[in-house]
């Protein structure tokens, strides 16, 4: 039996549907909102403050006044080995790997780095209001451990997983295909689907793995269908360029995953920019998602992911959204969403604010199939939101005066906004960072 223990007040915000589909039910607001939290985590009545039941008026309050209300962020794409390696520079994708990124991997053999490191690491999400991340971790099992520990003493949705590479990377970074293999199995066994911790099955990609691992992996998903897939897929030109050459008998890049059954419902393919028509069909047949990274895309020159091309009403492929770390530039979804309405302008596609909220919240929860727990706000979920103030800085306050609309609003948060408009995140309904300033506590 649960028992209510906190009312939060505040502007209510939250998503039912796609408001590229359905818009004008695509958002459930409450102005002057009040949500009820339970002792385990989740919520258990939310509406409008003058219909709060009187059984629920002696709960402790957390009063956040104007300030919105929403679900949590959920970032599907970013790596946890990279957490400090933002703005490391590199002519492109593969200089950036060799130049930085796989020197700094090679330090999470150490657990007192690693650990050091998931510390920051879930501090920078949550700070920055993302409630749930599908993460890369290192080729090193204790890492991949250690993260997992981290979250699960925040009771944080987390998926994550061993990243898997035996070849073209430096030798203290490589494992082989069957040891490989057996590192991810003990971890799934010991934490996916323990609490709100998922596995996700990691071969870094292509480049980094051999036929044999490829065939490990495939392995590995067919004897646990209920974990994820993860890696990268047409990320940059002199990828496509490489994996053509390592892999002469496929079609395309796509081909390659597709030959060792690693396209599937669980299946998330990081960036996905230099798609053909075939590729963008079997993804679409084989219900894959490719995650947008719009702010890695841009800093690393790989590309700009055309929307239109993937949403193709004849072989529609899914998109998450998300922020790479530490290809991308920050670990803030709204910059996110501000940097994807800029790339889809080039494409000359109108992305609205609303969507690029869908798209952080339920729209990534719908991907991971985790829309039943998390992405929206409804009695039963978790209570993982976050208080968003609309005039956090001077120049968003100035901005604020001229918004006509609630998508507005959200427009110039996502265009002007940081970390310091997340003035508070909770996750499980405790809350794990908060900007004490405009709260009143009773």
């Amino acid at each position: 039996m649960t028992k209510a223990v906190k009312c939060i007040f505040a502007h209510i915000i939250s998503f039912n549907s796609d408001p590229l589909l359905n818009p004008s039910k695509a958002v459930t607001e409450y102005a002057q909102g009040a949500m009820v939290i339970d002792d385990i985590g989740k919520i258990t009545w939310l509406g409008t403050r003058e219909d709060l039941p009187k059984t629920y008026a002696k709960l402790p309050k957390d009063d956040y006044g104007k300030q919105y209300l929403m679900a949590g962020f959920i970032d599907s794409h970013l790596h946890y080995p990279q957490y400090r390696m933002l703005a490391a520079p590199a002519k492109n994708l593969l200089d950036w790997l060799n130049r930085f990124t796989f020197k700094e991997e090679a330090r999470y053999h150490d657990a007192d780095h690693a650990t050091n490191a998931a510390k920051h690491f879930l501090n920078f999400l949550h700070a920055n209001g993302t409630t749930c991340a599908m993460a890369f971790s290192s080729v090193h099992k204790q890492a991949a451990d250690i993260l997992f520990s981290a979250a699960a003493a925040s009771n944080m949705a987390l998926i994550t997983g061993k990243t898997m590479m035996d070849r073209n990377a430096p030798d203290n970074l490589l494992d082989q295909a069957q040891q490989g293999a057996l590192d991810s199995q003990s971890l799934i066994d010991k934490w996916h689907g323990k609490g709100r911790l998922n596995y996700a099955i990691t071969p870094r990609f292509a480049i980094t793995s051999t036929e044999a691992q490829l065939a490990a992996t495939q392995q590995l998903v067919e004897q646990n269908p209920n974990c994820y897939l993860q890696t990268h897929l047409s990320e940059s030109p002199e990828e496509i360029e490489m994996v053509k050459h390592l892999f002469p008998w496929a079609t395309d890049y796509t081909h390659v995953y597709e030959q060792y059954g690693l396209l599937g419902k669980k299946s998330f393919f990081g960036h996905g920019i230099h798609l053909s028509e075939r590729e963008c069909t079997a993804l679409s047949d084989s219900g894959s998602t490719i995650v947008h990274c719009p702010t890695s895309n841009s800093f690393l020159g790989s590309g700009l992911l055309s929307l239109k091309h993937l949403r193709q009403a004849k072989r529609p492929v899914k998109i998450g959204l998300a922020s790479d770390i530490g290809g991308g530039t920050s670990y803030s979804m709204l910059h996110t969403i501000g940097e994807a309405f800029k790339i889809a302008s080039f494409n000359n596609i109108q992305l609205t604010a609303l969507e690029g909220f869908y798209m952080a919240t339920l729209g990534n929860a719908k991907t991971l199939g985790l829309d039943n727990e998390i992405g929206s706000l409804e009695v039963g979920k978790w209570a993982d939101f976050i208080i968003i103030d609309p005039k956090a800085t001077a120049l968003l306050e100035a901005r604020q005066a001229i918004s006509e609309s609630l998508d507005d609003s959200l427009f110039a948060l996502a265009i002007l906004g940081d970390d310091r408009a997340i003035k508070a995140t909770y996750v499980a309904g405790k809350c794990r960072h908060q900007i004490s300033s405009n709260l009143n506590t009773a």
